[in-house]
């Protein structure tokens, strides 16, 4: 089986809309554009004014979602969710949106993000009767949520969320209203459109192009945005922190004609990659890059070098997690069922191979012995980003330390494993000016573990979270 791919993974998306009466097919839309981050589950909460709805299942957006399954989600207001689970147990318990009833009535909730210290908050909950039905953190959030003392869901979430330390861009849903809120730091992206009289919020951008709903603005850190029968209402109700914007999400997570933080991502990437052929020029053939991640700043590099810009990688668009492999194993399978490669581009040829990162370094040594074994004379590696050093506990799949391949080996090593005739990373300084960020408002904690905020022992990525069962988390 193929389904731990060498790639960090974004946990997943959230759109909800509020004020059309085809919400719930919008949502639909909006989450199929947001697929690219979580391929796992995915689910719908519709609000008719009255009651809420929901609809949750494991498998792609077009799988789950047919015309009988919206029709059991009317109503003018919606919040969807797609996710990305990180191993471990791939449960129903762990899609989202979910939702509650509880003092303040129902209520739903979905999370793009991670609380590095939701076990501590867990345990406490636990100790006073909580019960958990998944180990996400989000569900903490709910528990805490249906405690406050506060007379309202909105009194009540930046409470409850004033408290806790963390990445959130967060959508709530009640039968009256949808509640949007981001972190201070602002580490996840979260975008306002508008779609004539109805408002619309995503993860990204383009999920607003595919059912043709204007880019407002972005929500802002620690800004709390509430949409109902009156109209929109924001509140800066969270105390204010140094901005820290995930960079990786102009690297990797974010679709390239999404706006992220305000910038273009297809140009972030066009930059990163005519500055990595300044900083880490090769004598070369052609330019190739690994489709679909390093494609954009392969076209830079190319611009910037002089050299040939070819499709010498073609991707298979059409692979699911699971392979049944034949009994006698076929060398690099998991990489040749995506990837093969175009032999008389290839052949003979000096080879730039560009990609956004590596992190096991496992896939990019299968790459460049197939690249080679096609026939390249040479293979010179160019990855788009600094060397990835330190997990993640903001959002995203982030292998322990230990398994990082650049928290372990230099350049050089990293060079001979993979079995390139060269490796350049981009450095953090042409990273960040080609993203047009200053150091100060970013999040580049990958690649320094220099993180935001304070890290402990106790903090948890959703890696190590995830590999905990129910039932069994003290």
């Amino acid at each position: 089986m193929f389904n731990r791919p060498d790639k960090l993974h974004e946990e997943c998306g959230v759109f909800g809309i509020y004020g059309h009466p085809e919400a719930a097919r919008l949502t639909y839309l909006g989450l199929y554009a947001l697929q690219h981050r979580g391929q796992e589950s995915c689910g719908i909460v519709a609000s008719d004014g009255v009651v809420l709805r929901s609809e949750r299942a494991m498998g792609l957006v077009s799988d789950v979602f047919d015309a009988e399954r919206l029709n059991r989600l009317p109503g003018a207001s919606a919040i969807g969710h797609v996710r990305y689970s990180t191993a471990g147990e791939v449960s129903i318990r762990e899609a989202q949106p979910f939702l509650v009833a509880c003092q303040h009535g129902q209520v739903a909730v979905c999370h793009n993000g991670n609380f590095p210290f939701a076990s501590e908050e867990r345990r406490a909950l636990e100790r006073q009767g909580a019960i958990f039905s998944s180990t996400s953190d989000t569900e903490v959030v709910l528990h805490k949520l249906a405690r406050s003392p506060a007379p309202s869901v909105v009194a009540a979430i930046p409470e409850v969320l004033r408290d806790m330390e963390g990445a959130f861009s967060m959508l709530f849903l009640t039968p009256e209203a949808l509640i949007a809120i981001r972190d201070p730091r602002g580490f996840r992206p979260l975008a306002l459109g508008r779609l004539g009289d109805a408002w619309v919020i995503a993860s990204e951008t383009c999920a607003f192009d595919l059912i043709d709903a204007l880019y407002v603005r972005d929500i802002e850190p620690g800004e709390m945005i509430v949409i109902d029968e009156v109209g929109l209402r924001s509140s800066h109700p969270l105390p204010p922190r140094p901005h820290a914007f995930c960079i990786f999400e102009h690297v990797y997570f974010s679709r390239p004609d999404s706006i992220i933080f305000g910038r273009s991502v297809n140009e972030s990437r066009h930059k990163m990659g005519k500055r990595l052929a300044i900083e880490h020029p090769a004598e070369a053939d052609i330019v190739v890059p690994v489709p679909d991640s390093g494609v954009a700043a392969a076209i830079g590099y190319a611009a910037q070098s002089g050299l040939a810009y070819r499709h010498g990688l073609v991707r298979n668009h059409y692979v699911g997690r699971t392979f049944i492999e034949p009994q006698q194993s076929i060398r690099s399978f998991g990489v040749r069922i995506k990837l093969n490669p175009v032999r008389d581009l290839l052949k003979g040829r000096r080879v730039v191979l560009i990609d956004d990162s590596i992190v096991r370094g496992t896939t990019s040594k299968k790459i460049v012995r197939m690249v080679r074994e096609a026939g390249a004379k040479e293979v010179h590696v160019r990855i788009s980003c600094p060397p990835t050093i330190s997990p993640c506990f903001y959002g995203v799949d982030t292998p322990n330390k230990s398994d990082l391949i650049a928290a372990r080996m230099s350049v050089e090593e990293v060079r001979a494993f993979i079995e390139a005739d060269s490796l350049g990373y981009l450095s953090l300084e042409g990273m960040l000016e080609a993203c047009g960020f200053p150091r100060e408002v970013s999040c580049v904690a990958c690649w320094t573990g220099q993180y935001p905020t304070r890290i402990t022992r106790a903090a948890e990525t959703i890696h190590e979270r995830e590999r905990e069962p129910v039932g069994d988390l003290r």
